[in-house]
């Protein structure tokens, strides 16, 4: 039997003995982690390894050990691991996940704990997910149960981001996510959750997410990539964007204060319904000029921690990159950016 340290735990060990675990979550009030003082050890972070070869081949890998300590040592608290589990699907009947897939993932959760940076495990199959939700929640909740019970007894720095951009209807998200929120919590009843808004996890839909309201154990994710035209100039996925060029961010008054009333309006919504919020994913593609950038990503990740949110910059290696792994350097004007020299 697992030690029980304080007494809340003992109440509910108790009131799971004497009800079962079927409705223990609809009875008690779920709160053995703090989820506000889990957003503040988040801090400052960033996204990893989604599109790294390592998932093909291992001995292709991009990123090594060394860059866990790298990130740490720059000043970073957390990486947002980015995971495409449905590739890896065995495609039986419920389907398994292919063992290689958790041995890659165990090597990046391991090498995070061991540098002492939060560990976000960010399902990030929304592009799959947004063309067939109904099609595809078989499978995204099969190997939600796989990924908890796998991680069960992982500590607490470790947390689960229940998808990525669920790009679908409101409801029809409050839904799915409900029930992999259900199969998360039957192995992991006290792991930390980041449930995200949809159509790009955007801050004008966090009016339509509905949380259990019981459990205080959730950190609400955000993105931020505003504006589109400045962010995602040139990006050959974004069709309304790919073709435009020379849009800069200079930090004018009317800028900011852009930001400012975004940001603003989550936060209003966050002090409303008491439940902390972490931007797990910010930056602007590199067909924009380095200086405009550069402010950009300062002021925005300057205005999230003036809010007490954490963040997670997009992203480490691929694109809006964070480090060259080819020259193995940061890119000092974004490092620069989001660590400041004190």
């Amino acid at each position: 039997m697992k030690k029980i340290n304080n007494l809340s735990q003992l109440l509910l060990a108790l009131l799971f003995i004497a009800t079962g675990s079927k409705t223990i979550y609809a009875q008690q009030t779920v709160n053995y982690s703090d989820a506000f003082a889990q957003n503040a050890k988040m801090g400052r972070g960033v996204n990893i390894i989604g599109y790294d070869p390592l998932w093909k081949d291992a001995t292709k890998a991009r990123m090594k050990d060394k860059h866990f300590k790298q990130i740490k040592n720059a000043g970073f608290d957390n990486v947002r691991i980015v995971i495409s589990p449905f590739k890896f699907s065995l495609h039986d009947s419920t389907f398994t996940i292919n063992p290689d897939f958790f041995k890659k993932l165990d090597w990046a959760v391991k090498e995070s704990l061991r540098n002492n940076l939060m560990t976000i495990v960010d399902f990030h199959e929304h592009n799959a997910m947004g063309k067939d939700p109904l099609g595809t929640k078989s499978m995204f909740l099969s190997m939600w149960k796989q990924i908890a019970d796998h991680y069960k007894d992982y500590p607490h720095d470790v947390l689960f981001e229940i998808a990525n951009e669920p790009n679908m209807k409101p409801e029809l998200w409050n839904k799915i996510y409900s029930e992999a929120y259900d199969i998360i919590r039957k192995s992991n009843p006290y792991r930390t959750l980041l449930v995200g808004t949809v159509y790009g996890n955007q801050i004008k839909y966090l009016n339509n997410l509905t949380l259990p309201e019981r459990d205080s154990n959730i950190i609400v994710a955000i993105h931020y990539y505003s504006p589109i035209q400045f962010t995602h100039q040139g990006a050959p996925w974004s069709l309304k964007n790919k073709d435009l060029s020379g849009i800069t961010w200079t930090g004018t008054n009317e800028q900011k204060q852009a930001v400012t009333d975004d940001f603003d309006m989550a936060n209003q919504w966050a002090k409303k319904n008491n439940r902390p919020i972490t931007l797990g994913e910010f930056g602007a593609y590199e067909k924009a000029d380095m200086a405009s950038r550069a402010k950009w990503t300062n002021y925005v990740a300057r205005q999230a921690e003036i809010r007490n949110w954490s963040w997670s910059y997009w992203q480490f290696d691929s694109d809006f990159i964070l480090y060259d792994l080819d020259n193995d350097e940061w890119v000092q004007p974004i490092k620069n950016a989001l660590i400041p020299a004190k």
